[in-house]
């Protein structure tokens, strides 16, 4: 993969200040090796914010951000009467998460506006870079929740009482970082956002190929499920009277586990964590709490899978003889993206040079939800061995080069379009 991808326009983004910036956010919640650890509204994050709204400034674009904390920086067209073509994507990383993962989309658009910046190149609608908040859901139950309140999914006074496993409160943490703004949630008008994310997976890579055009996303249930039965003493207690939730969980986790190998090689399916109580040797744990999430690149089988699961639910309740109950669920997935837009990002890719296909993302974007109320768009780059949400995660700066460019000439076309 050449650097351009083959292109031969003269137009391109500065790929070695891209990855300065890719650098030192990097030093921004470091993880135990060579990633992150910057969840959602934590120190870090609000200090990574500080860094790309000041970044924002010396660009000279204006800064607003709303009530849960997704952060809008300007560049004004010259009809600034009209909506923006935005880019952007997320800071916040998981617990062991890699320097990429959503980063990549939002320094990649400030970039594009440091290129047209750097060429006196002016747009007739305005740009804009945007910063969703809590994307991946480490810490704040369910991922994408900025985006999702953004598109009218969740109110602005749920997303705010959300609280994490310590009990800290959605809310205050945005007041505690700084971030709690005051912009309205509902009206923000686009017209048009595009979102460059690493790939997450292997195929890019293994077919050499610099671009992906992502025409849509597995469908995602997700749930979090909790078990309630009685202490008592691992020794002596009889097995008819034990209400062991540990029991009623793992139940569930191997029924999970065996949904996705019934439906393989399609589906996905897992439990991605437990919690128990009081998770002590010599004694039964009375509550436990499991959180599942399955995937699909079809409807049908996704909903088919997810009855499925339900009814494990219950089973593994009665087989465990505890108390389940499912306290929260969500769903993404996306088959909403604009047509006109995949359909401008193959053009560009094709008049530049840019080997590219078509392909579906199998983790869960902002983009999804932001697709429900905003005309919208995908661009996958390459990451090494599909390594992703693991500290070991990686990009070569030479092969990402061609999908910030084809991210810039889409931008471009679509904002100065009559």
């Amino acid at each position: 993969m050449g650097t351009s991808g083959g292109q031969t326009n003269t137009l391109e983004v500065d790929i070695d200040r891209l990855w300065r910036d890719l650098m030192a956010s990097a030093k921004i919640g470091p993880g135990r090796t060579v990633g992150l650890n910057r969840p959602a509204l934590s120190t870090a994050d609000g200090e990574m914010r500080d860094v790309f709204v000041g970044w924002c400034k010396d660009a000279g674009l204006s800064v607003s951000v709303d009530k849960v904390g997704n952060i809008f920086a300007r560049r004004d067209g010259t009809e600034n009467t009209l909506p923006p073509v935005a880019m952007g994507s997320h800071l916040d990383t998981q617990i062991a998460g890699g320097r990429y993962d959503g980063i990549l989309g939002v320094l990649g658009g400030l970039e594009v506006i440091r290129t047209l910046n750097d060429r006196n190149i002016t747009t007739r609608r305005p740009l804009e870079v945007i910063c969703w908040t809590n994307e991946e859901g480490a810490r704040f139950q369910p991922p994408m929740m900025g985006a999702g309140a953004f598109a009218g999914l969740h109110t602005l006074d749920w997303v705010l009482d959300q609280t994490d496993d310590d009990g800290c409160r959605f809310g205050d943490e945005l007041e505690r970082i700084g971030y709690a703004g005051d912009a309205k949630l509902s009206g923000h008008d686009l017209d048009t956002y595009f979102e460059l994310h690493i790939e997450q997976g292997p195929e890019l890579e293994a077919e050499g190929l610099p671009v992906g055009i992502v025409t849509g996303g597995f469908v995602a249930f997700g749930s979090q499920v909790q078990f309630q039965g009685e202490t008592a003493h691992s020794g002596p207690t009889p097995m008819d009277k034990r209400r062991n939730a540990l029991v009623g969980a793992a139940y569930l986790i191997a029924a999970v586990n065996d949904i996705g190998w019934k439906y393989h090689p399609d589906a996905r399916s897992t439990t991605t964590r437990i919690q128990l109580w009081p998770n002590r040797y010599g004694i039964l744990p009375d509550w436990a709490d499991v959180t599942v999430d399955i995937r699909h690149p079809e409807r049908k089988t996704a909903e088919k899978m997810a009855e499925e699961v339900r009814a494990a639910i219950a089973e593994a309740g009665r087989k465990g003889n505890v108390d389940v109950e499912v306290v929260k669920e969500w769903e993404f997935g996306c088959d909403d993206f604009s047509t006109d837009c995949i359909d401008l990002l193959r053009t560009k890719a094709d008049e530049l040079g840019i080997p590219h296909k078509d392909m579906l993302s199998q983790a869960g974007h902002d983009a999804y939800h932001v697709a429900k109320v905003v005309p919208t768009a995908m661009i996958f780059s390459p990451c090494r061995d599909g390594t992703t949400h693991n500290e070991n995660e990686h990009i070569e700066k030479e092969d990402t080069h061609p999908a910030v460019n084809l991210l810039m000439h889409a931008v471009l076309e679509r904002a100065n379009r009559s």
